[in-house]
């Protein structure tokens, strides 16, 4: 397996207090790896640093054995796309100038027929195209977050960063967001990376799951290798059954536990 990024003794902290400790992490080319763990384990910090958001105080981070701590920012974009996670946004753009904003990287401010093509290529992949002309406040918020994968494919990286981009969806919009990432992986020769609280979701979709303790990486794998009864013990401090259907472990939390120590 090609690796398509890779992360090297990351460190980061927050003024006194360390987040990420000598983190070490490998992403397949063409896979989802998503990362779970309890909130202040350091998911989206390890994604910001990861998109340069935030500076690592020590590390190495390479896409296609790149050192992206070399690039400028517009050559940065053309490896790496963010997409944020799902909070209120404002934008007094229409969907059509939102999406044609991550064409920036490659003609600066003034774009030409070709990015209007890859703006209207991409709403259609989409399926959001009638809302062009729309004004992007006007949308739901599923509907906004798919504009905001638009904009990052619009980008034409081989890896996109997703921040939380299920959270404060209803179930439906989960589902959608969720196979329309999967199905843009397999078909366009992406490598997605997902910060994601919902388990099940992440059972799902990954390929790869990549379990969070505390700043470091406790345990990776396969879903059913990382989701297990153990491992919900020791990192999230809960007692769960773990049912394996059509080969998909899913979590059914019982009961919570003393948080463990270390």
């Amino acid at each position: 397996m090609m690796i398509k990024l890779s992360a090297k003794n990351i460190c980061f902290s927050y003024q006194s207090t360390e987040v990420l400790q000598d983190l070490c992490l490998e992403v397949g080319d063409g896979q989802i790896v998503s990362l779970v763990g309890p909130n202040g384990s350091g998911k989206s910090t390890l994604i910001k640093c990861l998109d340069r958001i935030l500076i690592p105080s020590s590390g190495e981070v390479s896409v296609d054995r790149t050192n992206l701590l070399s690039l400028d920012y517009l050559d940065l974009a053309k490896k790496v796309a963010y997409v944020p996670q799902n909070s209120v946004r404002v934008f007094p753009n229409t969907v059509f100038d939102v999406v044609l904003m991550g064409r920036r990287p490659h003609l600066g401010w003034q774009g030409g027929a070709h990015d209007d093509e890859v703006v209207w290529e991409v709403l259609n992949l989409l399926g959001i195209e009638k809302f062009a002309l729309t004004g992007f406040n006007n949308l739901s918020g599923g509907q906004q977050q798919k504009v905001l994968i638009a904009r990052a494919l619009a980008q034409e990286t081989g890896l996109i960063l997703l921040d939380e981009p299920t959270s404060n969806l209803d179930i439906w919009h989960q589902i959608d967001v969720m196979e329309i990432l999967r199905d843009l992986v397999r078909k366009r020769d992406l490598t997605a990376l997902v910060a994601i609280h919902d388990l099940n979701m992440a059972a799902r979709y990954s390929d790869t799951v990549v379990m969070m303790k505390k700043g470091r990486i406790y345990a990776t794998g396969k879903p059913e290798n990382v989701l297990t009864c153990e491992n919900l013990e020791q990192v999230y401090g809960i007692r769960a059954n773990v049912r394996i259907c059509d080969d998909i472990p899913y979590v059914i939390p019982l009961t919570r536990l003393p948080l463990p120590a270390g």
